[in-house]
């Protein structure tokens, strides 16, 4: 048995129901998880942990300064467990870009940082436009118009692929 972290960020919810289903997957195979927020400040001890898994949202083509800065300041423990990391942004809810190896995004950030992830996934993620604010709505409408994908703004659509969720959950497993 195996004593896991999850450290995510997220900004509208959807990465948050992707740890919750990584964690079911981890845990029915008999590992201890802990899922802990980003935004909720990090006051743990994370030598006791096992296993490191971060994983984050894309919000205007970033991942959240708070992931960032994270992995600068642990690095080195990050090198020094098995380790994974996930991105979840509605890019990859195309087929051609739906891999570790083809998501602009996830590239731009392993260029953007000094840690070498173990273990990548990336995850279509969900458009929620009636819970964004004005702003946002109008934003996510213009960047999907430009990307050919959906605009209703009365929509919620979900891209998630929940088998790929439950296939990297066991990856972590076997890490």
């Amino acid at each position: 048995m195996s004593n896991i972290i999850i450290i995510y960020s997220t900004t509208d919810g959807h990465t948050v129901e992707i740890c919750n289903c990584l964690k079911q997957v981890i845990e029915r195979r008999g590992n201890q998880v802990t899922l802990a927020n980003i935004l909720d400040g990090l006051d743990l001890e994370f030598n006791s942990f096992d296993k490191i898994v971060l994983g984050a949202s894309i919000r205007y083509g970033k991942h959240g300064k708070l992931i960032t800065k994270f992995i600068e300041d642990y690095v080195d423990l990050l090198d020094s467990k098995p380790n994974a990391f996930f991105s979840v942004n509605v890019v990859a809810r195309k087929p051609e870009k739906n891999l570790p190896e083809t998501n602009p995004y996830l590239q731009k950030f392993l260029k953007k940082i000094s840690w070498k992830p173990k273990r990548l996934a990336v995850f279509a993620g969900k458009l929620d436009y009636p819970s964004y604010k004005i702003f946002d709505r109008f934003m996510i409408r213009m960047i999907m118009k430009m990307g050919k994908g959906p605009t209703d703004p009365k929509s919620i659509v979900e891209f998630t692929n929940w088998e790929d969720v439950t296939k990297f959950g066991n990856v972590i497993c076997e890490m």
